[in-house]
């Protein structure tokens, strides 16, 4: 009951950084040049974007904190018996850690580098050359934080049927090599 709550939690919290990051790949700001007479200078639009992208990159850090946490992280907990559960598990882990790398990556930069506008001022007959992001930098972002989300419930869901897995393991035979003898 509580891994489904979990699921269900971190669902909802991806697929609200899934939707900050579209909106932000919408909302991006774009620049016009303003010539005055004597000098041209760029004029931005508001900059919601970056705050959407922002909003996006902590959302789905605190998702993949969750399952991180709830997992203790594949590596802190107790040793998984051998399994297909658990071959899975760590593949998807790995995955998961890929897609989460790269989608924070991609709405970090695309903030950063929606919030930077130029302050240039040219003076001469040629337009400034107005900085804006490019198109597609929060939408790769979706599609990253969107694979994130998909990955991260396969990989909680593999983890959670491997350690349901787990026996004891009642050998009847020989363990292994003995260095009693030497």
């Amino acid at each position: 009951m509580a891994s489904t709550l979990l699921l269900a939690l971190v669902f909802v919290i991806d697929l609200i950084a899934f939707g900050l990051a579209v909106a932000a790949e919408q909302r991006r700001s774009t620049a016009t040049v303003d010539n005055n007479g004597k000098e041209s200078y760029c004029v931005y639009d508001k900059d919601i974007a970056t705050g959407l992208g922002v909003g996006s990159f902590l959302f789905l850090l605190l998702g993949q904190i969750l399952i991180m946490v709830a997992s203790r992280c594949l590596c802190c907990g107790k040793a998984m018996k051998p399994s297909g559960s658990r071959a899975w598990a760590v593949v998807l882990f790995i995955s998961c850690w890929v897609f989460f790398l790269i989608a924070e990556v991609c709405l970090l930069a695309g903030s950063v580098r929606n919030a930077y506008h130029t302050k240039y001022k040219n003076l001469l007959d040629n337009p400034p050359s107005c900085a804006t992001l490019r198109k597609g930098v929060f939408g790769a972002g979706a599609a990253f934080v969107f694979l994130t989300a998909v990955v991260s419930e396969l990989y909680y869901v593999s983890y959670s049927k491997a350690a349901r897995d787990e026996k004891p393991n009642n050998y009847g035979r020989d363990t292994g090599v003995r260095m009693g003898n030497l």
